[in-house]
């Protein structure tokens, strides 16, 4: 199958056309902005949350709508936790041209700051020694 609504096309017009297209479909960008402000990808209940439907459905043809275009990848936590679906390259520089920004990853969290060291104990003045 390589062609159809969601498969991303060869060529430059065809490619702005489903990008009017993608844009236009308010859960598709509020799908890809979602996924892009979170450093580690999100869940299929954190994309839910982030559309705010509410509805495993439109959660599900969100998904399934990035994944087709190339826009999105699916990464399988091995160790019990969630998967999480990241934006690729592709998606990346289509979330560019939709909204006429670039796409900043979020920072990495700030170290935190060392503790204080203990300030040295005061030294007592010197003590007068009386003389005899």
């Amino acid at each position: 199958m390589k062609t159809g609504l969601w498969v991303w096309p060869a060529d430059a017009k065809a490619q702005r056309r489903m990008l009017r297209k993608i844009s236009k479909s308010e859960h598709l960008a509020a799908g890809m902005q979602a996924i892009a402000k979170s450093k580690d990808g999100l869940s299929n209940a954190q994309i839910d949350d982030a559309l705010s439907e509410f509805s495993h459905w439109q959660t599900r043809w969100v998904v399934d709508q990035l994944i087709s275009l190339g826009f999105a990848d699916y990464e399988v936590d091995f160790f019990g936790g969630p998967g999480k679906y990241v934006l690729t390259e592709l998606g990346k520089g289509a979330l560019a041209a939709i909204t006429g920004k670039p796409v900043q990853t979020p920072p990495p969290p700030a170290p935190s700051p060392s503790p204080p060291k203990p300030a040295a104990p005061a030294t007592p003045p010197p003590v007068a020694v009386p003389a005899k």
